[in-house]
């Protein structure tokens, strides 16, 4: 007669029973718990504790990463205010470009803040294309409807290219 293995238990969660395992230290783990990883499910800890492994970025790539950030995307923001609806497309693009770039100025180097700076410098290096337009309102120089137009295209690019950025350079976060 074969006897049925007694029921796991979740590490973390003593209450939840599951069949499910760490793949990395083999400590049983719920659904809650598992992080799809690419090699498969781990638990919260060892993803934790790879993610230290990799964190290799000097000080100074926070300060390129933000440099680099904030004039593409202002470079980008000047060219998708000439677009109009076509900005749906083109800050995507630029977001993308923005975090190759940072890569390469950082020569892909890692850390947990590097994604955040670079999205802090994407949003700020769109900022003055964005506030053009209410200053030509305050100033009389531009009707309301063409102020809203350019408004809603030019916070579309910052929204989307910001966005963009930081996934892009973001990777697996741990919640």
């Amino acid at each position: 007669m074969s006897e049925t293995p007694p029921p796991l238990y979740c590490a973390n969660h003593p209450k939840v029973e599951t069949t499910l395992r760490c793949n990395y230290c083999e400590k049983p783990i719920c659904p809650r718990c598992a992080v799809l990883t690419p090699t498969g499910y781990r638990c919260k800890e060892c993803v934790r504790g790879h993610q230290k492994v990799f964190e290799n970025a000097q000080w100074m790539d926070n300060v390129l990463a933000f440099v680099v950030a904030a004039v593409l995307s202002f470079l980008g923001s000047l060219l998708a205010s000439l677009f109009g609806f076509l900005t749906i497309f083109i800050a995507p693009i630029a977001g993308g470009i923005i975090a190759e770039a940072v890569r390469f100025v950082t020569r892909r180097r890692r850390s947990r803040n590097l994604f955040l700076v670079t999205a802090i410098g994407v949003a700020l290096g769109s900022l003055p294309m964005l506030l053009i337009p209410i200053a030509g309102a305050l100033m009389g120089s531009y009707g309301l409807s063409s102020v809203l137009f350019s408004l809603i295209w030019r916070g579309a690019y910052t929204i989307l290219a910001t966005s963009t950025a930081y996934y892009r350079l973001g990777g697996i976060q741990i919640k």
